[in-house]
């Protein structure tokens, strides 16, 4: 691959992973609208590592929080806050694990790859973003997050298996829904990305080991470094935007693109 092109992956996969505007629609998109050739598993597995990075390091201190909270909640015992948290992000993820199997062994995931998909999804997710961010209460924090709500906002998660839904936009508006302020229900989310982000990378990892060779290391090395920055930029655009403004720019973009979509699919 050349620079370029691995600039491009890069920077769409870094800026887009935990902004509400899917990463997995823009980088289908990518190849059915530009031309470009697909950019293959590895480098797909390269740019998830490369975001998983970003946020471990922008959320350090709460990912530190929750490993060392791991020995305790493995015996059973939620009783101190790392414990908690860490126990909390676990039961988080399964609803995505299980879909995300279910999706793989059925096929359906390929089947969903299309540019109509990504545009019917782009536009009704955001308008959803929209509604819950306008209408939801904002009388939660980070701190009041429950079994019940790491349930529901895990079921929220699992519907960005579908192209265009956007994770985080899914798991922010699940978050919104159940009376997060904003910041709070962004950091939730963001934390809850890691272990999918992790899962996803350690399946996906499995199958692009065949690819290997030094000339895919390298590019994905390259990668991995660029969406590593791109995506620590946009993590720290959008905590910041977020003290003084809502999701509408996101929900603008999304409904722009969406309607663009439909338009190339059925014409």
């Amino acid at each position: 691959m050349t620079l370029f092109h691995l600039f491009i992956v890069a920077a769409i996969q870094g800026l887009t992973e935990f902004l509400p505007v899917s990463s997995s629609g823009h980088l289908i998109l990518l190849p059915n609208l530009t031309g470009l050739a697909d950019q293959g598993l590895f480098i797909d597995v390269a740019v998830h590592v490369g975001t998983l990075g970003a946020v471990v390091l922008f959320f350090w201190r709460d990912v530190r929080l929750a490993l060392l909270g791991v020995p305790r909640m493995l015996t059973g015992r939620t009783d101190t806050e790392g414990a908690r948290l860490a126990f909390l992000l676990g039961i988080a993820t399964v609803p995505v694990l299980a879909l995300g199997v279910a999706f793989k062994l059925s096929g359906l995931e390929d089947a969903l790859r299309s540019v109509a998909v990504i545009g019917w999804t782009m536009l009704l997710f955001g308008l959803v973003l929209y509604w819950v961010d306008q209408k939801g209460a904002e009388t939660k924090t980070d701190h009041d997050w429950t079994l019940r709500d790491a349930v529901i906002m895990g079921f929220w998660q699992a519907l960005a298996l579908i192209p265009g839904t956007s994770r985080s936009g899914a798991t922010i508006s699940g978050a919104r829904a159940l009376g997060y302020r904003r910041e709070d229900g962004t950091r939730l989310a963001m934390l809850m990305s890691i272990p999918t982000i992790l899962a996803s990378g350690l399946l996906l990892g499995a199958e692009a080991a065949t690819e290997a060779n030094w000339a895919v290391l390298r590019d994905g090395a390259i990668a991995a470094a660029m969406a590593f920055v791109a995506a620590l930029f946009a993590l720290a655009f959008m905590m910041r935007l977020l003290r003084s403004v809502s999701f509408t720019p996101y929900v603008i973009y999304r409904v722009i693109l969406g309607i663009v979509l439909l338009v190339i699919a059925y014409t």
